[in-house]
């Protein structure tokens, strides 16, 4: 969940609120306030899932279009925290000073490149 409490309170309501509320317009449009008391004066265990499962499809909808207006608006952009590191058993050697070296390995890199281009280009 996010750290920041509006963007949790966000998330959540784009979420979880969301689906919900379609879900019991969508029902109310269609057969009134009748088909929305029907939802929760059932004998099923969870209604407040079931209106969820049922209004996903269109708040999916709803909120990728909101993200047409806006990106992160209608589904949040989630902060995350990413650090690359080398392969184990790989050594990243410092480049040489001497600018004679550096052009011996690109020269290296150069050849090992055609040569890769060369085997992909006959297979």
């Amino acid at each position: 969940m996010a750290a920041d409490p509006l963007d949790a309170l966000r998330l959540r309501l784009m979420q979880d609120v969301l689906p919900v509320g379609v879900a019991m317009v969508e029902r109310a449009r269609r057969g009134g306030v009748k088909d929305v008391v029907e939802a929760f004066s059932g004998s099923r265990g969870d209604p407040l899932g079931e209106l969820r499962d049922e209004g996903e499809a269109a708040a999916s909808r709803l909120r990728d279009g909101l993200d047409q207006l806006r990106p992160g608006l209608g589904n949040p952009v989630m902060k995350v925290d990413v650090r690359v590191e080398p392969p184990q058993g790989t050594q990243i050697e410092p480049l040489p000073d001497d600018p004679s070296e550096l052009v011996e390995i690109f020269e290296r890199m150069a050849a090992r490149l055609a040569l890769l281009e060369h085997r992909l280009m006959s297979s």
